[in-house]
C-alpha cells in the first residue's frame, strides 16, 4: 500500500511568520507518536509567495483520519475553527491558550489541504 501525503497550504502575512513558526516549534513532537505517522516538515517560502507548506506523510488515509479525529482534534479544542489540516490544526494554530483562556488569533489568513498518494520515491544511495 502506498503512503499518503497531506500538504496544508497556509497563507501567512509577513508580520505573522515568526508567530506561526514559534507555534509550530512549541508543538514539536506532537504528531510523531501517532500510529501510521511517517514524516513532517514545515516549509518556509523563500520568495514570491506568502504560503507556508506543512508536509506530512502517513502510512494510509485511515492513519491520517484517526490522528485528525483523535490527538489533533483534542489539541485544537475539538477542531471547532475549521476543516482538516495536515499538521498544526486549523490555519496552523494550536498551542497555549491566550490570556483569559481565549484561543490565540490565527497566524494564517487562509488554509487549503492537498492530498496525494506516493507513487514513486527515492532516497540517497548508501
Amino acid at each position: 500500500m502506498a503512503s499518503v501525503v497531506k500538504i496544508n497550504v497556509l497563507t501567512v502575512p509577513a508580520e505573522q511568520r515568526e508567530v506561526l513558526e514559534k507555534r509550530f516549534a512549541s508543538r514539536a513532537g506532537a504528531v510523531e507518536g501517532a500510529d501510521g505517522f511517517e514524516w513532517f516538515e514545515l516549509l518556509r517560502p523563500l520568495e514570491g509567495t506568502d504560503q507556508y507548506l506543512v508536509y506530512t506523510r502517513w502510512r494510509d488515509e485511515a492513519s491520517f483520519q484517526a490522528w485528525m479525529e483523535g490527538s489533533m482534534k483534542a489539541a485544537h479544542g475539538g477542531g471547532a475553527q475549521g476543516g482538516p489540516q495536515g499538521q498544526g490544526g486549523p490555519q496552523g494554530e494550536g498551542g497555549p491558550q491566550g490570556e483569559g483562556g481565549e484561543r490565540p488569533k490565527p497566524a494564517a489568513t487562509g488554509s487549503t489541504l492537498w492530498s496525494f498518494e506516493v507513487v514513486q520515491s527515492a532516497s540517497p544511495k548508501a
